[in-house]
C-alpha cells in the first residue's frame, strides 16, 4: 500500500469479502494456491526475522506506541494494516507487509496472515490493535515467547463465565495476546484446526462425521486452538486474561463504550477506539507516557 484508503480500493463482491478478509472459513472461496503464493511474497520480506511480533494498523498513533512497545523487549515490529486507513508510521526497525496487496479485500484483520504463520516465519507473537501493556509485563509475555518450543502456542485464556460452566463447547483460547510457532501453526492447518472463525469449515477437516463433531463448538476466533489443544494433542501456553485486561481498551464489560461502526463483519475499529478512549490517559495510566513521543 502507498497510503490508499479503501474508497480507492475495488468494491466489495459482497458481504462475504467482508468476511473472508475477518478470517472465516464460512466465507472461504479461494483456491489456496492463492494464499500459498501470496505467502512467498510474505516470507521474502520477513523470513529472515528471528522474533516478529504482528502489530495490526487500525490507527496511527496506537500502533506506533504498539511498535515502541515490541522494540523495547527486543522483538521486531512486522506491521500489517486494515485497508481502509493510511499506511502506518514505521520505527526504523520496523517491517512493513501489505498482506491485503494480493487480494484487495475491503477489510482484513490480523486472523488472516495468522492462520498461515508456518508458510512465512518461524515464530509470530500477535495482539490486538487496541491492547497496550505495561513495561515489566511486556518483559515477562516476551520471555514466554522466546522460550515456547517449535511446535508450541501461547494464547490468551478467557476469564472463565459461570454461565459456561456446562458448555465447554464454548470455550476458546483468545487472540488478545500470544505468540504462535512454525510447528504449531502447520499441524493446526493440517488438522484442520486454526485461528480463523468457524473452524468445522476448514478445508482440512479429515471427514463430514468430524465436520459434524466440530459445528457444536462455538464459532468465534481461536476455538479451533482450544479444540486443537484438547482433542488433537497440541500444546497451549495459558496467559491470563486478567493478566493484561488493565490495557485492553475494548467494549467488553464497558457500559459507557458507544460503538460508531457497525456491529457486524464491517465493523471499523478505528472509529471505536478514537470515540471511547484517549490514548495519552491509557499510556499515562500504565506508565507508558514516554513512548508517546519517544
Amino acid at each position: 500500500m502507498s497510503g490508499d484508503t479503501i474508497e480507492s480500493q475495488p468494491a466489495a463482491q459482497g458481504a462475504d469479502q467482508f468476511r473472508l478478509g475477518m478470517g472465516n472459513w464460512a466465507a472461504f472461496n479461494l483456491p489456496l494456491e492463492r494464499i500459498y503464493t501470496a505467502a512467498q511474497r510474505w516470507k521474502a520480506i520477513a523470513g529472515g526475522v528471528a522474533k516478529p511480533w504482528l502489530c495490526w494498523n487500525v490507527d496511527d498513533d496506537w500502533c506506533l506506541v504498539q511498535q515502541r512497545l515490541v522494540t523495547a523487549v527486543g522483538w521486531t515490529p512486522l506491521v500489517g494494516t486494515d485497508p481502509r486507513v493510511a499506511q502506518p508510521r514505521l520505527l526504523p526497525n520496523s517491517i512493513f507487509i501489505d498482506f491485503n496487496a494480493d487480494f484487495r479485500f475491503p477489510t482484513m484483520w490480523m486472523h488472516f496472515p495468522l492462520e498461515f504463520a508456518f508458510l512465512f516465519v518461524g515464530r509470530l507473537a500477535f495482539w490486538h490493535s487496541d491492547l497496550l501493556v505495561r513495561m515489566e509485563k511486556m518483559r515477562h509475555l516476551a520471555d514466554i515467547f522466546d522460550g515456547l518450543a517449535d511446535g508450541d502456542v501461547a494464547a490468551t485464556q478467557m476469564p472463565f463465565e459461570f454461565s459456561k460452566i456446562f458448555s465447554k463447547k464454548n470455550y476458546r483460547f483468545w487472540e488478545l495476546v500470544g505468540c504462535t510457532t512454525r510447528e504449531a501453526s502447520r499441524s493446526q492447518f493440517e488438522q484442520g484446526t486454526g485461528w480463523w472463525y468457524n473452524f468445522s469449515n476448514h478445508p482440512n477437516c479429515p471427514s463430514e462425521a468430524e465436520r459434524a463433531r466440530r459445528r457444536k463448538y462455538y464459532w468465534d476466533h481461536g476455538t479451533g486452538i482450544m479444540y486443537w489443544a484438547k482433542r488433537c494433542g497440541g500444546n497451549v501456553v495459558p496467559i491470563a486474561a486478567d493478566y493484561v485486561a488493565e490495557g485492553h481498551c475494548t467494549q467488553i464489560g464497558n457500559k459507557q463504550y458507544v460503538r460508531v461502526s457497525p456491529d457486524n463483519h464491517t465493523r471499523f475499529l478505528a472509529q471505536d477506539l478514537r470515540q471511547n478512549f484517549e490514548l495519552a490517559k491509557v499510556c499515562g495510566s500504565l506508565g507508558l507516557e514516554a513512548l508517546l513521543s519517544a
